[in-house]
């Protein structure tokens, strides 16, 4: 079981004209956070207000460079249809890879 979350989704046109969506999916992984104690006691303060900051603010950008790419999906609209999954940026799936398949369920 992995767990992916939809990166970006484009139109796109293959070389015969027909429409269809390049679906990217990026590897979701917990990254361990280490906790450094600080000497002083004025580096404890400083290191307290950061960790709120860091908790209270949606800080995106610190975790967009350590993105993991897993699958790319170029679908024509007619396949899209017939997979049966509406697809939507930042919406997280865990993928189920068993005897030559591959299950997308989506996560709450």
């Amino acid at each position: 079981m992995v767990l992916v979350r939809v990166q970006r989704i484009e139109s796109i046109r293959d070389p015969e004209g027909t429409l269809g969506k390049r679906i990217e999916l990026v590897e979701e992984r917990k990254i361990p956070q280490f906790t450094i104690q600080p000497a002083t006691e004025e580096a404890r303060i400083v290191q307290n207000v950061v960790q709120t900051l860091q908790q209270q603010l949606p800080l995106r950008s610190v975790k967009a460079g350590l993105n993991f790419p897993k699958i790319i999906l170029f679908l024509t609209e007619q396949e899209y249809d017939e997979l049966g999954i509406v697809f939507d940026v930042n919406q997280v799936y865990e993928i189920k890879l068993s005897n030559q398949t591959i299950k997308f369920s989506k996560t709450h």
